[in-house]
């Protein structure tokens, strides 16, 4: 140790004099080097053991630098060779990296000009547990590092000659992963519906679908699979195919270490507690709300004239400037017509909302920018709405043009003659680019490497472009805050905006990203402060038994569907919620027994006559439906009122009545009443049934006609009969009875 300190410090030039050097130099004249060493051979052993002393005692990420270099005499200068200069000036730093344990010390030495950048504690974390061959789940935002631990279990299988399946939900994902993985660690496979490439290879990146595939198959593959990594695990609750992540997972080997990466998920623990169950082994999540660029968050509304930041870098939600985009959308009132519209002859009328901002976000230089729309349709039309802006260069131009040449190679003569082909070719050009789901694989991935190599400015995309595809931009633009799901045109939800304004800021690139949400309908505080600054939507299981998943378990054996039901996820879900219901129902058992009523005796004895009441009402009526007994009173004319279930009709009048012999029990007899009556005017079958009309509401337009119904439905009798005519069929006749009927009604009403 002595022998290396003294390589750097014995050249001190304070040490010597220019007396001990002529010394030096007459006795030994030929080697002056050793002689300067002897001289201050001391000196610098006392150096060496301070700076010693000064590295143990350094903190974190604090370096040693060289003394201040003195000038000395001439002759010493003269001893002193380039290179020993050289080394002098430029020192190897060292930094003390703080541990927990006080009998650790942990160094590091940098060559010099080299800049030390420690790891984070959250992927110190997950690469523990990738040592310890245990199972994590890693939760976080995007660009905080979830990937890191993925690269380190796919080193380390490696390194045990084992074999590891990464999978991703999109086959979109799969293709960037395969070429990330590929140009990392060679030795890669790709499996998804579209392409299979290197299936022998060490790693296999496939879709879940396919490793659901391998797992009913029985593939030879699982016995040499070491670890599984999910990627994007939080697409579990998905409602169409979040149950394909469960079957996976539940016929995954205990042998198998898995790797989950997840957006930020309020109840991660609770997934990890099932993983556990279900598989007998440790699991560990390690979290993260930290996002390494910082947000602003913007909402313009449809027709007016700017942005408002609704929301700061530091997450403060801003009550003026909401309020404020608020009053200017009620302002515009009907003008407020955001996205893509319908025109008179089915075409699509293209909004020039969209145009000026991304106009504004080319003149501030906020490009590139990811533009979402809930529309496929809407993605194109806004897309050739920018013909007049070009945003590439004649070499980007020459760039898109070799990219996609190249890449419509592979295609047939016939497919390089797809409309899709020559359409999107002269917007890729412009650097604008369109991704959905309705382009042809090779588009999609052809698009994914020109906005990848930043030779797209911006790129129109539907949500699942935001399913954990490494393509961050500097803005992300929502067309609108509404979507439709299959079922009904609603807000979207946090979870939803998260993962797709979490594209928005460049790690390393950008010191902020930039969101802008845009508004077309009137939109409460709370309902903004629940999307922009909600909490992420909790991973719920979407298990359900389908008809696929029980034809593939009847192939496997020892499997049935009472093996899954009992080990998904839905089911851990409700018996880990018994507890906390167990609590709800004592507390409130406790709450009735110190419950005190004023009067209880009285109010149990009310309530019983009630009852008493409401039950004699129920026999009467039976007895009143008999046929015996209301028959005699059916007399064409006669006002009835009608009770159909817990539907109220109100009164009607007979219009005739007939016996039948009844279906069912041949030695009964059943009557048919015809019945003139109101009901609602939204129904437009042509063959009206009682079973589908209901009540017309109060002061609400109402329609009426004649409605065939059986003796239980007669609530009352009335002791009026009406004159009416012999045939209610035409719409004059109709009209006439209804207004009678009407008047009567107001007069009963009275």
């Amino acid at each position: 140790m002595d022998d290396d300190i003294d390589v750097f410090e014995s050249f001190d030039t304070s040490i010597a004099n220019s007396d001990t050097i002529s010394r030096i130099s007459e006795t030994k004249p030929v080697d002056k080097m050793s002689s300067l060493d002897a001289a201050r051979q001391e000196d610098a052993r006392k150096l060496a053991a301070s700076l010693l002393n000064s590295m143990m005692q350094g903190d974190c990420g604090d370096s040693i630098e060289a003394p201040p270099p003195k000038r000395i005499k001439e002759e010493e200068e003269d001893f002193l060779p380039e290179a020993v200069q050289g080394i002098f000036e430029k020192r190897v730093t060292v930094h003390t990296i703080h541990t927990d344990n006080t009998n650790c010390t942990h160094e590091v030495a940098l060559p010099p000009d080299t800049m030390f950048k420690p790891w984070m504690p959250f992927n110190k974390r997950q690469s523990v547990c990738i040592e310890n061959n245990q199972s994590v789940l890693v939760s976080a935002h995007t660009s905080a590092g979830k990937t890191v631990v993925a690269l380190y279990a796919i080193a380390q299988s490696l390194q045990e000659k084992q074999r590891v399946i990464y999978t991703s939900p999109i086959k979109a994902l799969s293709n960037q992963k395969f070429r990330e993985l590929e140009e990392e660690f060679g030795d890669v496979g790709l499996m998804t519906g579209d392409v299979t490439l290197n299936s022998e290879a060490s790693c296999l990146v496939m879709t879940t679908e396919i490793l659901r595939s391998m797992l009913y198959r029985g593939s030879e593959v699982m016995r040499e699979v070491g670890w599984v990594i999910f990627d994007e695990i939080h697409y579990m609750r998905d409602k169409e195919r979040g149950v394909v992540w469960e079957e996976s997972i539940i016929l995954l080997p205990n042998t198998v270490n898995h790797v989950f990466l997840s957006a930020t998920i309020p109840n991660a623990r609770q997934f990890a507690q099932w993983v556990c169950w279900l598989h007998k082994q440790p699991v560990h999540v390690v979290y993260t709300d930290y996002r390494p660029t910082p947000l602003q968050h913007f909402i313009f509304p449809v027709g007016g004239e700017g942005l408002y930041e609704v929301v700061n870098m530091q997450g403060q939600f801003r009550e003026d400037k909401f309020t404020e985009a608020m009053s200017g959308l009620e302002a515009l009132g009907d003008k407020a017509e955001g996205g893509v519209q319908r025109g008179r002859k089915g075409g699509m009328k293209t909004d020039s909302n969209v145009v000026r901002i991304i106009r504004t976000i080319r003149d501030r230089t906020m490009l590139p920018c990811i533009i979402f729309s809930f529309s496929r349709k809407e993605c194109e039309a806004y897309a050739i709405s920018l013909k007049d802006m070009d945003f590439n260069d004649d070499d980007e131009k020459k760039l898109v043009r070799e990219i996609f040449t190249s890449a419509v190679e592979v295609l047939s003569d016939d497919d390089k003659k797809l409309p899709q082909l020559g359409q999107l070719f002269p917007l890729l050009l412009r650097g604008v680019g369109v991704h959905h789901s309705g382009l042809i694989p090779i588009i999609k991935e052809t698009v994914e490497i020109l906005f990848g190599e930043g030779l797209l400015k911006t790129l129109f995309a539907t949500e699942t472009f935001a399913m954990g595809l490494n393509m961050p931009a500097r803005t992300v633009l929502f067309t609108s805050a509404r979507k439709f799901d299959g079922m009904d045109n609603r807000w979207i939800t946090s979870g939803e905006y998260i993962q797709m304004s979490g594209r928005a800021g460049r790690r390393g690139k950008d010191d902020r990203g930039l969101v802008i949400l845009m508004v077309d309908h009137k939109l409460s505080s709370d309902d903004a402060k629940q999307i922009i600054k909600g909490a992420p939507d909790p991973l719920n299981s979407q298990f359900r038994l389908t008809y696929n998943m029980v034809l593939n378990l009847l192939r496997v054996e020892g499997v049935n569907p009472e093996f899954m039901l009992e080990r998904s996820f839905h089911q851990f879900q409700n018996f880990d919620a018994i507890p906390e219901l167990q609590r709800k129902v004592d507390e409130k058992m406790c709450e009735i027994d110190n419950m005190r009523v004023e009067h209880e005796r009285d109010a149990t004895a009310f309530f019983e006559m009630e009852r008493q009441i409401v039950d004699y009402r129920k026999e009467i009526k039976k007895t009143m439906c008999m046929a015996r007994y209301l028959v005699p009173f059916l007399h064409v004319g006669r006002m009835i009122h009608i009770v159909a279930g817990t539907r109220d009709f109100g009164w009607g009048v007979l219009v005739n009545f007939q016996k039948k012999v009844d279906v069912d029990d041949n030695t009964q007899m059943v009557y048919i009443l015809k019945v003139f009556m109101e009901f609602k005017s939204d129904n437009n079958a042509e063959v009206l049934d009682l079973t589908q009309i209901q009540p017309a509401a109060k002061n609400a337009p109402a329609s009426y006609d004649v409605i065939a119904l059986t003796l239980d439905c007669v609530d009352q009798i009335s002791s009026v009969r009406l004159k009416i005519p012999s045939k209610v069929d035409s719409e004059h006749s109709k009209s006439l009875l209804y207004q009678v009927v009407e008047e009567l009604q107001n007069q009963i009403r009275t």
